[in-house]
């Protein structure tokens, strides 16, 4: 092979030098992508009757491995081609950051593959989602930050090869001083998120998915990323949340253990009111509603003011939404149920007038 080799670069003697090195690494690049296109049909073949694991990480890891079979081959070939010194170890430097690239790139793909097949084993979109909202919400907080990690990790080994940057940081490491303080002052807020994230992966306060009230709004979790929480409000505007507002501000999680709720409904009728009837209706109205899950209904008079009596309506339904539309419906059709048979039970003004006044 090598007698092969040696005979064609004589044969280019005719050509100046740079020209002979183009050639040569030209040569280098096509036979490593024709080495990684064969070797990829042939783990294709080899995997095509094995799990879905095997199938997926031989899809994901074609660019990776392409940008890694480039890299070897241009490392033969820089072997071979007439170069300087100063050209070899621009080339061999430029190499090695692709090969530092290639690991951080393969390492996010074997990340977001675990966990990728880890969460197909939960399904979210069912009505008893609490198990798979909370694996998902660790999972993509963990994914997150060790990407981040990875990336981090990455730039710096790379950096680490250059010396000029990497003595640069060595002096301000050593340094510290006003430049240390400054650099310590800007990350805080990215570090304090992550650490919150962190927490909010391993204690779940907030999951997924979950009915949250939130500065005075009702929402649900859309999204966690690793520095903030985006909340899906109920007329569809998004709050963007940092991380550390779950772990330092009280807030209203209505989904925490289970996503069923009771819901209340008051009414303000008159004295007179029936309240036995009124709690017979209550539940005739549950019991013909879909939305009711079956298990609380209960009708009380909670407070006696000066011209009402305070009753409270509780029912309860598998979900925050289902909740408030079962609210709705017991208000509606118990206002119209005491319109229609009860009308003396509405709020009035009563005026108690001394016999013989005009």
């Amino acid at each position: 092979m090598m007698e092969f080799v040696d005979a064609s670069l004589r044969a280019l003697g005719w050509a100046p030098p740079w020209a002979v090195s183009l050639i040569v690494l030209g040569v280098a690049a096509v036979v490593g992508l024709t080495a990684h296109a064969v070797a990829e049909k042939v783990a294709a073949r080899v995997v095509r009757g094995r799990d879905e694991f095997w199938r997926s990480l031989v899809a994901r890891i074609a660019k990776p491995s392409r940008l890694a079979f480039l890299i070897v081959f241009l490392g033969v070939g820089a072997g071979l081609a007439p170069l300087t010194p100063g050209q070899k170890d621009l080339l061999g430097h430029s190499l090695l950051i692709g090969f530092i690239a290639f690991l951080g790139w393969a390492a996010l793909t074997a990340l977001d593959i675990a966990a990728s097949l880890y969460m197909r084993r939960f399904r979210i979109d069912e009505a008893d989602n609490l198990v798979a909202r909370k694996h998902l919400t660790q999972v993509r907080i963990l994914q997150r930050a060790c990407a981040t990690l990875i990336v981090v990790l990455t730039l710096a080994f790379a950096l680490m090869t250059i010396s000029s940057v990497r003595q640069w940081g060595v002096s301000l490491l050593a340094a510290g001083g006003a430049a240390g303080i400054i650099v310590g002052l800007a990350l805080q807020p990215l570090l304090t998120n992550l650490i919150a994230g962190l927490q909010i992966a391993m204690t779940q306060p907030i999951r997924i998915d979950d009915a949250v009230i939130v500065e005075g709004e009702w929402g649900r979790v859309e999204e966690i990323t690793g520095t903030y929480v985006v909340v899906k409000l109920w007329d569809w505007r998004r709050m963007v949340l940092p991380l550390s507002y779950f772990i330092q501000t009280p807030f209203q999680n209505w989904t925490r253990e289970s996503a069923s709720l009771i819901g209340t409904a008051m009414l303000y009728v008159d004295y007179s009111a029936p309240v036995n009837v009124l709690r017979a209706k209550l539940e005739e109205i549950a019991r013909a509603s879909k939305l009711w899950d079956g298990q609380v209904v209960n009708l009380a008079v909670t407070d006696v003011q000066e011209r009402v009596m305070q009753i409270r309506c509780l029912v309860s339904a598998s979900d925050a939404g289902r909740a408030f539309d079962l609210r709705c419906e017991v208000r509606e059709k118990m206002m119209d149920f005491l319109q229609a048979e009860h009308p003396g039970a509405l709020p009035r003004t009563r005026l108690d007038m001394p016999l013989g006044a005009t």
